[in-house]
C-alpha cells in the first residue's frame, strides 16, 4: 500500500504533499524533513530505495516494514512511501508514469506548475492512486480524464459568467 506521496525541492521545501493515513500535521513535516535529508545524503550511485529503519519511529506510527521510493527530475524530488506488499520497481515506475502525465498535463511540468496548480497535480494524482492503492497507471487515459475535467471546468466558468446577465435566472 502507498502511504503518501511527496514532492520536495532540491531545498527541502515540500511542493505537494499527499497522505493516505491519518497522521498529525507536526509529525508530517518532521517526516518530510529527515526523509529529504537521508535522501540527499545518499550517494548518485546508490539505489532509489531507502529502508524504513533509517527514519524515527516515533516519526509515524508505521510499522518498520515501509521503504522510500524516489526519483530526482530537475530541481524536485518524487517520494513515495510504500510497505512492503509494493513492488519498489513497480513503484519507480509509478514515479515514472506521474511525472510523465504531469508533463504531459502541464506542457513541460517545473516546480512553479506544481505550487500554483496543487488542485491539478492532485487530480492526476488521484486519478492514479486511491486509498492508498494502484488504480490507473495508463498516462493516456490519466491526462484524457484531466483535460476532460479542465474542459468541463472551463464550460461551468463560461456559463456561470452569463447567469448575473439572464434575465430568466433567479437569485
Amino acid at each position: 500500500m502507498i502511504k503518501a506521496v511527496i514532492v520536495v525541492n532540491n531545498h527541502g521545501k515540500p511542493r505537494f504533499i499527499k497522505f493516505y493515513d491519518e497522521i498529525p500535521e507536526e509529525k508530517r513535516i518532521k517526516l518530510v524533513k529527515e526523509v529529504f535529508q537521508k535522501i540527499t545524503q545518499r550517494g548518485d550511485v546508490l539505489c532509489n530505495f531507502l529502508d524504513g529503519t533509517h527514519v524515527s519511529t516515533e516519526i509515524a506510527d508505521w510499522s518498520s516494514d515501509i521503504k522510500f521510493v524516489y526519483r530526482h527530475f530537475a530541481t524536485l524530488y518524487f517520494i513515495f512511501v510504500i510497505d512492503s506488499s509494493e513492488s519498489e520497481l513497480g513503484t519507480l515506475d509509478l514515479i515514472q508514469v506521474f511525472v510523465e502525465a504531469l508533463d504531459q498535463a502541464f506542457e513541460n511540468i517545473c516546480e512553479l506548475d506544481i505550487i500554483f496548480h496543487p488542485d491539478r497535480v492532485l487530480y492526476i494524482l488521484d486519478q492514479m492512486i486511491m486509498g492508498g492503492l494502484v488504480f490507473e497507471t495508463d498516462i493516456k487515459q490519466i491526462v484524457f480524464i484531466s483535460e476532460e475535467c479542465d474542459r468541463l471546468a472551463d464550460e461551468a466558468k463560461i456559463k456561470g459568467q452569463g447567469r448575473d446577465k439572464d434575465p430568466s435566472f433567479r437569485k
